[in-house]
């Protein structure tokens, strides 16, 4: 019998890969039954449209860029 600990291990480290599955299908499911799907891309947020054409919804931002564990105050 498997070690339940080396069970959950397993387990834990299937988490990433489904959930990247699992909004892969949603995105797709909503595209196809006539929705748009908000995205983010590198310089803005876009509405993305079931013909696969895309309009900017608002420009972002550069990211911050700050070592972890710092605390830093949004306006």
């Amino acid at each position: 019998m498997a070690d339940p600990e080396q069970t959950l291990d397993y387990l834990e480290h299937q988490i990433p890969s489904l959930s990247a599955a699992a909004v892969d299908v949603a995105y797709w499911q909503a595209l196809a039954s006539g929705q748009a799907v908000l995205v983010s891309g590198d310089d803005g947020i876009y509405q993305v449209f079931a013909d696969g054409t895309k309009k900017l919804v608002k420009p972002a931002e550069k990211p911050l860029s700050v070592p972890t564990g710092t605390r830093v105050r949004l306006p």
